[in-house]
């Protein structure tokens, strides 16, 4: 059996989904949570200064979504073909461009920004939710099988469920309006693979 380790940080993130493939699949893996003074000795270590970073019997492999879709594909969640994992692959880069768009928001939340919060949300991160949230309801909605995937549940129903629960805790009026995207995540969050991990894991904001 592979021996993995997953090393990022102490926060649901870039990193969270991985986690969520390794214990719906029942993989056993060292969860390394890097925090502080620990991430600046380890930084230099890993291939491009950041986080998640795989380790798979002593073999390194670095980026986030490198990482799952590795994962995914090895473990039966990548969809059922070619045509059906592409389609997913271009929701999670979906996902990535949204996440672009709330950055100046986060900035702030995260005390890396002195910019006006109230304003930012206002500017910023409710329209962003209201221009993506709809889309991520059609994809779900075209699918017809209750995940991202015709074939059921994949890696990017992992994804966006984690970052609809980082959503919902910074604006559960806006997100609250999205009733089919809130079910998919609580479909998600149910599903009995996850469940010991859900209850156990550290409750974190991000």
């Amino acid at each position: 059996m592979v021996q993995y380790k997953l090393s990022y940080f102490p926060v649901r993130g870039l990193g969270e989904v991985s986690r969520f493939i390794f214990h719906y699949a029942n993989i056993p893996f060292e969860d390394n949570r890097i925090g502080g003074d620990d991430w600046q000795k380890y930084k230099s270590e890993t291939p491009f200064g950041q986080m998640p970073v795989l380790e798979a019997d002593g073999k390194v492999l670095a980026q986030s979504f490198a990482i799952a879709r590795y994962l995914a594909r090895k473990h039966g969640l990548a969809g059922k073909d070619d045509w059906e994992s592409a389609q997913l692959d271009s929701i999670a880069d979906l996902l990535k461009d949204f996440n672009t768009e709330l950055r100046p928001y986060f900035g702030i939340i995260m005390g890396h920004s002195k910019d006006n919060k109230d304003e930012v949300y206002k500017t910023v991160f409710k329209p962003t939710l209201e221009k993506n949230l709809p889309i991520l309801e059609k994809l779900l909605k075209d699918s017809g099988s209750g995940f991202f995937a015709k074939s059921g549940v994949s890696w990017v129903d992992f994804h966006v469920a984690s970052y609809i629960e980082t959503l919902e805790g910074l604006g559960p009026d806006v997100v609250a309006n999205y009733k089919e995207i809130t079910k998919h995540k609580a479909k998600v969050y149910a599903l009995p693979q996850l469940k010991k991990y859900l209850d156990s894991r550290p409750k974190t904001q991000f």
